[in-house]
């Protein structure tokens, strides 16, 4: 069965900053500040940047002390890659399928 693609998933990991930071934290729990070293970004653009990865719900939060952290949902990622090998694996079953012109 296709299912189709959580935009808000694409959405948030459309944005190269956001990407980066998914790559970041797919190696480790980071804090803001430590984001913010990786990035060079400023805090007050990285934390709205954060605020679209929680809420699409890619990343989740960890609160220390004065210091949030944020660790990837690798089930997240793990279910958007098989949502795109369903893609993939349709796309290669209707290759020969054309519909005509009217």
């Amino acid at each position: 069965m296709l299912t189709s693609v959580d935009p808000d998933v694409i959405r948030a990991l459309g944005d190269p900053l956001r990407l980066q930071i998914v790559t970041l934290l797919a190696r480790e729990t980071l804090c803001t500040t430590h984001l913010v070293e990786e990035t060079g970004a400023k805090q007050t653009n990285l934390s709205n940047h954060m605020k679209v990865l929680r809420e699409a719900g890619v990343v989740e939060t960890e609160p220390c002390g004065r210091f949030t952290y944020y660790k990837l949902k690798p089930d997240v990622l793990a279910g958007l890659s098989g949502q795109f090998a369903e893609l993939a694996e349709s796309a290669r079953a209707a290759a020969g399928n054309k519909r005509a012109c009217p």
